[in-house]
């Protein structure tokens, strides 16, 4: 038989002394704030060539500097820095890109952006090519044959606008608002033969086909090729600007202005060609109400290119509303009993003439989105 074998503990003596050992607190969530965002964004940092890119991300996604102080440090960028010092990249590609010597750009690439450069500028002078030689169709016509040209002018110039609005600066890569171009045409209609009807309306008619100009039409067709212009030198600086600024709040301060002067330069583009052609054609145009829808058209153009097409589509509709209502006040103030509703638009084209209404409709709408994309455009994330 197996001695079964106890071993007996000592128990510490009453004179050994007692060591305390630090027990370190426990921390509620992680010991540094800003590994839980590394991980959340790592695909952003990973692919940013530059701080900037990073916080333009961040911006984005709705990370201001108030939220930057809950992560230890005072805006935004010094955040994107801290993240893009510490995300590792594959290779670091994006830092050997940026260390790299500048290459010489081959011929024959200089070529093709040239040739590039021409073919939009040919494309922005469509429009208004079209539009000229369909007005000298329309005045040289009658009968038939005049609206065959007038149909045939139409198409050719949707088309033309379409070309020259898929390429170039003016182009929308991102989503777009189908029902947008709807609007569009709206306006530009009633450009052409609105204050006409308007006029009938007030003066008790319309009792037969009421009168339509074409020369506003035709300088903002024109004006196409000054709104690339435009749009070009806005992207292009705003890019330099992304690349030079320190932080959110630089590039926001230079960018805002950029944006109101690149509004007002294509407002004095338009205003000089519609100028011209009213000169050339001998035919009157109403200056206010076209300078109020180009700079709207250019303006909803601009959020649209970058990637804001929902605030344009809605400043568009607003216009076109405020159109249509101001000639049914009047229609309806024909029922007995309804005189009041058409006193406010009778007592504008009295006074002012029938462009007043197009024009105020216009430019209310493009002074909003004025102020829409001086806020948006403004944005790091809206170059990116």
């Amino acid at each position: 038989m197996t001695e079964a074998r106890t071993t007996s503990v000592p128990e510490p003596s009453s004179s050994s002394t007692t060591m305390t050992v630090p027990v370190p607190a426990v921390r509620r969530g992680p010991a540094d704030p800003v590994i839980l965002l590394m991980h959340r964004h790592r695909r952003l940092c990973e692919g940013a060539v530059d701080p900037l890119e990073i916080a333009a991300g961040l911006e984005a996604h709705g990370i201001t500097d108030r939220t930057a102080a809950r992560f230890r440090h005072r805006d935004v960028f010094s955040l994107a820095e801290e993240l893009y010092a510490r995300v590792p990249r594959d290779g670091d590609r994006a830092a050997a890109v940026l260390r790299a010597p500048k290459q010489p750009v081959p011929v024959a690439d200089v070529r093709a952006g040239r040739a590039s450069s021409a073919r939009r500028l040919t494309l922005s002078l469509l429009p208004g090519a079209v539009s000229a030689l369909t007005l000298a169709g329309l005045h040289r016509t009658s009968g038939q044959t005049q609206l065959a040209i007038a149909l045939a002018g139409a198409f050719a110039l949707s088309g033309a606008l379409s070309s020259a609005l898929r390429r170039g600066p003016l182009r929308a890569t991102g989503r777009r608002v189908p029902a947008a171009g709807l609007w569009v045409y709206w306006l530009l209609a009633y450009l052409v033969c609105g204050d006409g009807l308007l006029d009938a309306l007030v003066a008790g008619g319309p009792h037969g086909p009421w009168p339509a100009t074409l020369t506003p039409l035709v300088g903002l067709s024109f004006a196409v090729a000054p709104a690339v212009c435009c749009a070009h030198l806005f992207s292009v600086h705003a890019r330099r600007r992304l690349a030079d600024s320190s932080g959110l709040a630089d590039f926001a301060a230079g960018a805002r202005p950029l944006l109101l002067a690149t509004v007002a330069l294509y407002a004095c583009a338009l205003t000089g060609i519609v100028l011209l052609s009213t000169l050339v054609l001998g035919a009157g145009a109403a200056l206010a109400p076209t300078l109020a829808l180009g700079t709207l058209l250019m303006l909803a153009r601009l959020l649209t290119v970058h990637g804001y097409p929902d605030p344009a589509a809605a400043g568009l509709v607003c216009a076109c509303l405020a159109e249509a209502l101001a000639c049914l006040s009047v229609a309806a103030g024909r029922i007995p009993g309804c005189g009041p509703v058409a006193a406010p638009v009778t007592g504008v084209v009295q006074a002012w003439g029938a462009g007043a209404v197009p024009a105020l409709a216009c430019a209310a709408a493009a002074l909003v989105l004025l102020a829409y994309a001086v806020v948006t455009l403004g944005r790091a994330s809206a170059h990116t």
